[in-house]
């Protein structure tokens, strides 16, 4: 998989509906709110910043993030998610990565944060691959590893 095939664009009028349509598996259901969900988040909480995940020009997979910072004075990576026929190619480490360099221009960048279930291995591959540290933060249900950004 070329990490140039993989882009990401702000959720717009033309793919946020093809972005409401991508399905993960059954096991992955319970540990991700759908997109629709999400979406509609987004519009009631203008710093979240959705995007949808693109794969040589098609739509794949939906992330979002928010553009103020939160708890552990980061900030948090809402959303990702890639289509269950599109996983397992890097799709979703190289559009977190894009993702990562655009929050990169957010003020006082220092941390980047993300929760999931603990039982969540996909999640928590793709975040340890990325530099993400278990520091021992948890949040109801969920646990929460950072992303130090050195300058």
């Amino acid at each position: 998989m070329m990490n140039e095939n993989v882009k990401i664009v702000e959720l717009n009028a033309e793919n946020w509906y093809e972005c409401c349509t991508l399905e993960i598996s059954m096991e992955q259901q319970k540990y991700i709110e759908p997109n629709a969900i999400s979406i509609a988040q987004s519009k009631f909480e203008p710093s979240l910043k959705p995007y949808a995940i693109y794969f040589e020009e098609k739509v794949v997979g939906f992330l979002m993030y928010n553009s103020v910072q939160e708890e552990l004075d980061g900030y948090w990576i809402y959303r990702i998610m890639v289509d269950k026929d599109f996983q397992g190619k890097g799709i979703g480490k190289a559009a977190t990565k894009l993702m990562i360099s655009k929050m990169a221009t957010l003020p006082n960048f220092k941390h980047i944060v993300v929760g999931y279930h603990p039982e969540n291995v996909g999640a928590h591959k793709l975040y340890a691959s990325l530099g993400f540290i278990d520091e021992g933060h948890r949040f109801g249900k969920e646990m929460a590893v950072v992303k130090h950004i050195t300058v």
